[in-house]
């Protein structure tokens, strides 16, 4: 799984010209899901971006997850993040999940999520066209890939 993560005051995403999820402060979440993640990759991830400690504390310090300041979060699916662009100009997607795979494993992840968070997450719609706004606040954006947590 791979996830950019961004530190917002505001996010909101749009389909088919209506609000389908909207959030103040926390974090806008894109995630992209390929063929060979499993449990183990969703727990991870959704741990680390729970504990992430990049919210500012009493001293402007980047000290606080987004758990410790009560912040929410609304997660995106999606799949171009695991584009190759090494050859040609056309980018590849063939490290992406299907469908069939990737949905069962987004759904698993907001269970996940909302769970690590101790309340329910916004999300998008998986495979929908969706208009994303944010105000990055920072900025800060992270980007993390379960395959090398290590």
């Amino acid at each position: 799984m791979r996830a950019v993560i961004q530190r917002v005051s505001e996010a909101s995403v749009f389909i088919n010209n209506q609000i389908r999820g909207k959030i103040r402060q926390g974090l806008l979440i894109l995630l992209g899901i390929e063929n060979s993640d499993n449990q183990e990759d969703i727990e991870w991830l959704s741990g680390k971006i729970v504990r992430l400690r990049i919210f500012r504390d009493q001293d402007g310090i980047m000290n606080l997850s987004v758990k410790d300041i009560d912040g929410e979060i609304l997660l995106i699916s999606q799949f171009t993040l695991h584009a190759s662009t090494k050859k040609g100009n056309r980018p590849s997607y063939i490290k992406a999940a299907k469908p069939d795979i990737a949905i069962p494993l987004y759904e698993k992840f907001i269970i996940q999520l909302e769970n690590d968070l101790g309340k329910s997450i916004a999300t998008g719609e998986f495979g929908a066209m969706m208009e994303v706004s944010l105000i990055n606040d920072g900025p800060v954006t992270i980007f993390i890939d379960t395959k090398n947590n290590q």
